[in-house]
């Protein structure tokens, strides 16, 4: 299996490293394909009108001058045609229920689905400003990605993935199936002179019972199919 990894953080973020460590815990072969820089809510951004440039950091690694799509299509166009997962992640902050429509992360996985390529979104909800265990995440992820990598394969689907934020020396937390969110990020702004600035509190938003949200809140792994 040839697993792609590529993320919205940026191919130097932490989180990506702790996703190629657990592809080598689960033997699979993975290449990195990530932005050269942060693209953190980007959406399904794509490049079309000017050129995209790429650098190989290793051996099977490149930084690549583009959105995370841009780095999905890259890869299946022409970096690794013989791809079975697009695997992105982590990300840093949590992309839950409608962050999907907001997120690099996601988007990455998507633009796999839509190519018929089977693809995973894993982020790790971020607790006001704890920091993230990077080896409890890589920890979590290996159980996930082992667990998904079992289940059958439905072409234009992919799964969103997000990790909790628990301490290091508390159960692991359950695996749950569920449904995205579908309330509303806070919209909420500060007037600023004549500027408005962004105040929506992300831990305050509303929450579908039993949706992704409200399962990641209460400290467990939310996993979501989602359709293209």
């Amino acid at each position: 299996m040839t697993l792609v990894l590529t993320n919205d953080d940026g191919i130097g973020a932490p989180g990506i490293r702790a996703l190629w460590q657990t592809a080598r815990s689960l033997q699979q072969s993975a290449v990195i394909i990530a932005p050269f820089e942060q693209h953190s809510g980007c959406g399904h951004q794509v490049t079309t009108t000017t050129p995209i440039s790429i650098e190989r950091w290793a051996e099977y690694e490149w930084a690549v001058k583009g959105t995370p799509v841009d780095c999905t299509r890259l890869a299946l166009s022409h970096l690794c045609p013989n791809v079975k997962w697009v695997i992105s992640g982590i990300n840093a902050g949590g992309n839950l229920g409608v962050d999907a429509y907001i997120s690099g992360t996601v988007a990455a996985a998507r633009e796999a689905a839509f190519h018929r390529i089977p693809a995973i979104a894993i982020s790790h909800y971020r607790h006001g400003k704890r920091p993230i265990d990077w080896q409890l995440a890589t920890r979590l992820s290996q159980k996930v990605l082992h667990l998904l990598f079992q289940r059958p394969v439905t072409p234009g689907t992919y799964w969103n993935v997000n990790l909790p934020h628990v301490e290091a020396n508390t159960p692991d937390p359950e695996i749950i199936f569920c449904k995205p969110c579908t309330q509303p990020l806070p919209a909420t702004y500060q007037l600023d002179g004549e500027f408005f600035v962004y105040a929506g509190e992300y831990g305050k938003r509303q929450r579908d019972p039993g949706g992704d949200v409200d399962i990641c809140f209460s400290g467990q792994i939310s996993v979501t199919q989602i359709s293209v």
